[in-house]
């Protein structure tokens, strides 16, 4: 079965952003977790793709304050740390459900 990329519901608790998917998956995000997985300019070298973003820098305790639907394709969020230019898109997201940092039950 074709992934879906639909989304349910987003919502947030204490320590994860939490999609609820099209194809019946939960899927709880930690935040430092989307954190460091940031694709943006200013965390990833546009050219190579080589990680400017250092692991250490980003906080153990880093909360996501706010998300945000970006068009029907991407997701973002903002940060504790004050980062917010990152786009996330569903694709990606779906994707990181297969790494053990994302808890995900259903579908």
């Amino acid at each position: 079965m074709a992934d879906d990329l639909t989304l349910k519901d987003v919502s947030i608790d204490a320590e994860h952003v939490i999609i609820q998917w099209g194809d019946g998956m939960t899927c709880r995000y930690p935040f430092r977790y989307l954190r460091l997985q940031c694709g943006c300019a200013g965390c990833v070298e546009e050219m190579t793709g080589r990680q400017l973003l250092a692991p250490s820098s980003v906080p153990d305790d880093i909360l996501i304050v706010d998300q945000m639907l970006v068009g029907r394709y991407a997701m973002a969020f903002m940060f504790t740390d004050g980062h917010s230019t990152g786009i996330y898109p569903l694709k990606d997201l779906h994707k990181m459900s297969q790494f053990d940092a994302v808890l995900c039950e259903g579908g």
